[in-house]
């Protein structure tokens, strides 16, 4: 009953927009009163687990993502795939979209995407008669793929929360993410052929015309183009941890900011390491309370009473993974990814692995459907911001980002968790993960 009661504090602090990490901190508390009154142990827990060097890894790719929607860099990485894609039907988007995807891979989080990628493709998409409705509900949708495209952030989490590699996390969800990023280029590609006859489209470009464009487009964008593949290629090279990654991204943003592109000054510097500290002491302070909750519920045993409840209902795995899915999905719903992974991580993973699930598959699972728990109503931070973004009211773009979800998330989802493939072989062809 104590249990049941705790997360009715947790959900309905939530629901009524109490602070995310107050909200944990609610729920920490009663569970600590009730069934440990002496509260020094669980404060030295809180106090431990932030003592990792892992952590830093997430104020340094918050930072990176704030320096590149002002550096240029993020404006750069557009140019290079509307050469691409442009001169097709729906390739403005298409390349919006990739656009996203892209920026996925370097600043981790589904909120940078938003605002730097939104800011400067809506307008643009307008201009060539896309309804700005439809851009905000698609850009909206697309900016979750920054946390399936590695680096992410919530996959860092997880790992560290379960213990996992976090190069073994990052790498489960990219086929899911490409996955995800085709079906919303074929889903905008329908829609704009069927609903919105008045998009401009440019001609196309003869062969060798089309090759100077993309060069020139490349030519442009190569410092941005660079920063993924410095990243990437350091973590998955085994030259750099995630969190040392995570400081050359910083440091790269500004040396391409300030003296290549020489868009970046001190007061958007300033303003962006401000804008990067106060998220990173918000994620770092729920942090400490999601801890110590998680311990006390493991005290409880309430992992093993969620196996319990669930495999009594049945013993099939694919119905105990669907349900799985639905609860991640509510999860989700209520509250952000970050503190999703936070809290769910410990508590189905013991399921998951009972069951015959991989660590590193279950990480792309909860990725999966936390992503699209952004982008759903009712807390939906993603789809709230990408509406502040495209300054649109929430009742004019929440049809088209549902068509998004459910021809584009849903189907990723269901082949991510029954075809384990999508998420293994990466991690076994890099990292030899058995």
């Amino acid at each position: 009953m104590h249990i049941v009661i705790d997360i009715l504090i947790l959900i309905v602090g939530l629901s009524i927009g109490v602070p995310v990490p107050f909200a944990f901190m609610a729920a920490a508390l009663y569970m600590a009163m009730v069934a440990f009154p002496d509260l020094s142990f669980l404060a030295s827990v809180g106090f431990k687990a932030l003592n990792s060097i892992t952590l830093l890894s997430i104020p340094f790719f918050i930072m990176a993502g704030m320096l590149m929607g002002s550096s240029g860099i993020a404006e750069r990485l557009v140019i290079f795939a509307e050469a691409l894609l442009g001169r097709m039907r729906g390739g403005l988007g298409a390349a919006t979209i990739w656009a996203c995807a892209i920026f996925g891979a370097i600043s981790g989080t589904a909120s940078s995407a938003v605002a730097a990628i939104g800011t400067i493709m809506i307008p643009k998409l307008e201009e060539r008669g896309y309804p700005r409705y439809y851009t905000t509900a698609m850009v909206s949708c697309a900016a979750i793929l920054g946390q399936l495209i590695p680096p992410s952030v919530p996959m860092i989490l997880y790992g560290w929360v379960t213990q996992t590699s976090i190069t073994a996390c990052f790498l489960s969800t990219v086929i899911p993410g490409v996955l995800t990023a085709t079906l919303y280029s074929i889903i905008n590609y329908i829609m704009v052929r069927k609903n919105f006859p008045l998009v401009k489209v440019e001609p196309p470009a003869p062969g060798f015309e089309k090759i100077k464009i993309i060069a020139s487009a490349t030519r442009k964008s190569i410092w941005s183009l660079l920063m993924p593949v410095i990243i990437l290629g350091g973590i998955y090279g085994g030259v750099t941890t995630p969190t040392e990654a995570a400081a050359v991204a910083v440091t790269y943003a500004i040396i391409v900011g300030f003296f290549v592109h020489r868009e970046l000054d001190l007061k958007t510097f300033f303003r962006s390491l401000s804008t990067a500290a106060t998220t990173s002491s918000v994620i770092i302070l729920m942090l400490f309370f999601v801890t110590i909750l998680g311990r006390i519920y493991t005290m409880q045993k309430v992992p093993m009473i969620i196996a319990d409840f669930l495999i009594s209902i049945s013993d099939n795995k694919y119905v105990i993974l669907f349900m799985i899915n639905i609860f991640l999905i509510i999860i989700g719903m209520l509250m952000d990814d970050l503190s999703g992974t936070l809290l769910v991580a410990p508590l189905l993973l013991p399921l998951a692995v009972r069951i015959g699930v991989h660590p590193v598959h279950f990480a792309a699972i909860l990725g999966t459907n936390l992503g699209l728990g952004n982008v759903t109503p009712p807390t939906a931070p993603i789809l709230y911001l990408g509406g502040r973004v495209g300054k649109v009211s929430f009742d004019q773009y929440i049809k088209p980002a549902i068509i998004f979800m459910i021809f584009g998330n849903v189907p990723v989802i269901l082949l991510t968790t029954y075809v384990p493939w999508l998420s293994m072989f990466l991690p076994r062809l890099v990292l030899g993960i058995r």
